[in-house]
């Protein structure tokens, strides 16, 4: 039995589980494990507590009794006196505890053991990405390939790395090619879980995943200087994000850019060569619509607030900029900025 609990403390170390959670699961277990073997039913059995020492693994096996004056089930009770032969401290309503630990209890509770802490460790790795969406601390989350097939392509999240990471074709970029042992970033757009597994399912084209290299790559997202206000993507595509700066000496898109373009190009490395557009967010619907609308001029926007719609004029030779390939540009700024807009050429 120590050399298992030397084991739990062990795996409960590298897999960052509090170790108090698989020894309270055992210590039930082999109270049941208990009553099963060395009594023919429940209604036989008395109140019983196991007890595992946290730093040596040993353990004890205690009837629980209750201290009272006249004995009427001596499964459950101990009179007064016999409470005070223990010890002089005991009073009524008090709980003995008295130490029933059989011989060969070792063999059974290792037996016992295997099972229980191989399902409480799954349980408990479960519990901890539970804990972690909780806490929004998942988002991008680095992987390597493991396998690819044809509907999806199987990965090995180092923050994970025996929980099951699928990236289904539906969140694969149109064109990104998969190789065996490419290491890439990846978004936990969802988590699937049932009673024997959980599966982290992976996408390369959810916004959260710009988001999370932005918040990276970008020191004054990070300490809350600049604020991502509002992300529209097409993943594999193109993406427009819109930020904020809380400081009047930070340019906000400038930090994005980073010196030289460093920053966004270590993202769009990471991206494929996905187009960004960083975009300066403003309170002014007029002046969020018009940079949302970028690369393109725009000579006027008129806007309907209870409608919640946008006319918008350009220069006709910037006609098919402004609206993008198969509509692009003007759809993602109308995602981005929550307006319906109207394009049309100044005559």
């Amino acid at each position: 039995m120590n050399e298992l609990f030397r084991a739990i403390k062990d795996i409960c170390r590298e897999k960052c589980i509090d170790e108090n959670v698989i020894i309270e699961a055992l210590e039930a277990a082999l109270v049941a494990a208990y009553k099963k073997n060395y009594y023919r039913g429940k209604n036989d059995a008395p109140n019983v507590l196991v007890s595992i020492d946290r730093e040596t693994g040993d353990y004890h096996v205690f009837a629980q009794k209750t201290v009272v004056e006249a004995v009427e089930d001596a499964r459950e009770q101990i009179s007064l006196d016999d409470a005070r032969r223990l010890s002089d401290s005991y009073e009524l309503g008090d709980t003995v505890n008295i130490e029933v630990t059989p011989k060969d209890f070792g063999r059974m509770s290792a037996m016992t053991a295997k099972g229980i802490v191989t399902q409480r460790i799954r349980e408990a790795e479960r519990g901890i990405i539970y804990s972690d969406r909780e806490d929004r601390s998942l988002g991008a989350v680095s992987g390597t390939i493991l396998l690819v097939t044809d509907d999806k392509v199987y990965v090995n999240v180092d923050k994970y790395d025996r929980t099951e990471a699928v990236l289904p074709k539906r969140e694969q970029p149109e064109g990104e090619i998969y190789e065996q042992g490419d290491v890439m970033k990846f978004y936990i757009s969802d988590i699937r879980t049932d009673a024997k597994s959980t599966q982290l399912v992976l996408s390369r084209t959810h916004p959260g995943l710009v988001r999370s290299l932005f918040e990276t790559e970008v020191p004054e997202i990070a300490e809350g200087i600049v604020e991502i206000k509002g992300i529209a993507r097409e993943g594999g595509s193109r993406t427009k994000i819109a930020v904020y700066s809380n400081d009047p000496d930070v340019d906000a898109q400038g930090a994005c850019i980073g010196p030289r373009g460093m920053r966004v190009q270590t993202i769009n490395d990471e991206l494929g060569d996905e187009k960004i557009d960083i975009i300066k967010w403003s309170e002014d619907p007029v002046e969020y619509i018009t940079a949302a609308l970028a690369p393109a001029n725009v000579v006027s926007c008129t806007v309907s607030e209870n409608e919640k719609t946008a006319k918008v004029l350009v220069p006709e030779y910037q006609l098919s900029l402004a609206i993008g390939k198969s509509g692009q540009n003007v759809r993602l700024a109308a995602k981005l900025t929550g307006w319906k807009i109207d394009i049309k050429a100044q005559q």
